[in-house]
């Protein structure tokens, strides 16, 4: 016997018309290049973002056709994400903090036909535009200065725009949205988005064991919009009508905790490299800023430090450890407490939350070793793999090899090593090619990280690889100290002693060394290979 529900697809027009229609007077706060404000409301990004997609037809972009974005999180930005899917095309994020080559690679790869570009990022677009087959530019000018010769100014290409827009039949499993992976392991490749995708990844997002959002929220998003879709933040906070802070290109610590103060912001969403910052500026000011009493944390990326959480914890700003990938929309799993468990003693309570958390609902996880599937006792390492509505099935024209990453009985491997535990909490213990092998058992180079970060002299810590004569590979510590502060291996190493096994901790002094700073991807994340490259000759003492 078939159902008797509507037919209704799933398409972000839902989302724009519910936002424009019923929260028409909540705002959308940017701040500019020069440090302004800049407000407008849901009903302006729903008149705008159409005015778009009008313009974008008028232009003859075609059902499918890819637009290009290369921009801050501002509001214009905003009216891309919603202009370019409801008019049939598909809003494609390009990374600009990317070497000038992947630029050029993706926009090519990725066939754009329009690009937006902020005016501030022009020098950086010049660097690539000769490279790229795009056919038209268009410039928000957000600094105020005048549009250069040779570009298209955005705002004469919104005014231009047929005041007669009509939604076209959407298809729910039409796509609306590209990102490319950061490239850490190989040549990046292109994850494409369905409406069916981000609209259930928007509802998941928006429950009260995910993000959490409702309308009385003040949302801002620091995690940037180009990098796996600001984390669904702007679809989920558009969904549920919430105020939304867009911070633009400011996002030093004092910029991003004025912008808390002032437009008391409830979610602040971004990578552990932001929040370091930030804890440092409260530890040293400690009651100076008055923040929202609810304010709390979304903290992805890489793994934050069970120190970070403890840290934020005495502010009274609440920290929620979540997990995914590009290829996962992006969201895999949020750490919140079962009810139940809230009731462990404090330490275990903060050993769950600075776990990766609980799957999502409609993600499917398990754990998968040499042997097959593994069981969830915490202790039984493999590679996690997941699978559900909004995880990828393929990428964009793919590279040969490229497709292994999917198993033939349909699930997708992260490349992540994990435990799960009885309870169904996720703990990543390493990236496939970041683990240790030393004599013969594996250590984990994120929990060392961890716990080197929760000792009060450390600022940041990475921990790789390095050959080892007798054991094959041994640990080797790259830290970076606080200010001021004097930091010994041997003290660090009797720091990891209290928790590890004597052979997880780096030997003293060898296996420490200190510099100024560590490498990053363009998304934040400790950049491993380059320190591996680095210490490519390390040689330990005989």
């Amino acid at each position: 016997m078939d159902g008797t529900m509507m037919d209704y697809p799933l398409t972000l027009p839902s989302i724009l018309e519910r936002a424009g229609k019923l929260f028409g007077k909540v705002e959308i706060v940017s701040r500019l290049p020069d440090k302004s404000l800049h407000r407008c409301t849901y009903a302006d990004v729903h008149r705008r973002s159409r005015q778009l997609a009008a313009a974008l037809q008028q232009a003859g972009l075609k059902r499918g056709e890819r637009v290009a974005t290369m921009m801050w999180n501002s509001y214009v930005h905003l009216e891309a994400y919603f202009g370019v899917p409801v008019s049939g095309g598909v809003l494609h994020t390009l990374n600009f903090r990317l070497h000038a080559d992947d630029i050029a690679y993706i926009a090519n790869h990725a066939e754009d036909r329009f690009i937006i570009v902020d005016d501030v990022l022009l020098p950086l677009f010049e660097q690539v535009r000769d490279r790229l087959e795009i056919e038209r530019v268009f410039v928000a000018a957000l600094s105020g200065k005048p549009v250069p010769e040779g570009y298209e100014n955005y705002e004469t290409f919104l005014e231009g725009a047929p005041d007669n827009f009509a939604y076209p039949d959407l298809d729910e499993n039409e796509a609306c949205g590209m990102c490319y992976t950061s490239g850490t392991t190989g040549r990046s490749k292109g994850v494409v988005y369905s409406h069916r995708a981000m609209v259930l990844h928007s509802l998941a997002e928006c429950m009260t064991d995910c993000a959490a959002l409702s309308q009385k929220d003040t949302v801002m998003p620091v995690v940037p919009m180009f990098h796996a879709n600001a984390w669904g933040l702007p679809y989920a906070t558009a969904l549920v009508g919430a105020k939304t802070i867009m911070p633009g290109p400011h996002l030093d610590a004092d910029s991003l905790l004025d912008l808390c103060e002032r437009e008391q912001v409830t979610l602040a969403a971004g990578v552990p490299t932001i929040w370091f910052g930030i804890l440092n500026a409260l530890d040293e000011n400690p009651g100076a800023r008055k923040l929202h009493p609810k304010l709390r944390t979304l903290v992805g990326g890489s793994a934050a430090p069970e120190a970070m959480i403890r840290g934020f914890d005495k502010h009274g700003v609440h920290t929620i450890q979540a997990w995914g990938m590009t290829e996962m929309t992006p969201l895999g799993t949020v750490s919140t407490l079962k009810g139940y468990l809230e009731a462990l003693p404090e330490d275990e309570q903060y050993a769950l939350r600075a776990k990766q958390g609980l799957p999502v609902p409609f993600v499917e996880a398990r754990v998968v070793d040499e042997k097959g599937e593994a069981p969830w006792d915490g202790e039984t390492m493999g590679e996690l793999q997941v699978r559900g509505p909004w995880v990828a099935a393929s990428y964009h024209n793919a590279e040969a090899g490229a497709e292994d990453k999917w198993t033939d009985d349909g699930w997708f491997g992260t490349g992540d090593v994990v435990t799960i535990d009885a309870e169904g909490y996720v703990k990543i213990t390493d990236r496939t090619k970041d683990l240790i092998k030393s004599g013969g058992e594996w250590i984990s180079s994120v929990d060392l990280e961890n716990a080197l970060m929760g000792h009060p002299g450390v600022k940041e810590a990475a921990v790789i690889a390095v050959a080892h004569p007798k054991w094959q590979e041994r640990p080797l510590a790259v830290v970076v100290a606080k200010e001021g502060a004097e930091v010994t291996p041997e003290a660090l190493a009797d720091h990891l002693a209290a928790t590890f096994a004597k052979w997880w901790v780096p030997e003293a002094p060898a296996g420490y060394v200190f510099i100024e700073e560590i490498p990053r991807t363009s998304a934040g994340k400790f950049l491993k290979s380059a320190l591996r490259e680095r210490f490519s000759d390390f040689q330990w003492p005989e």
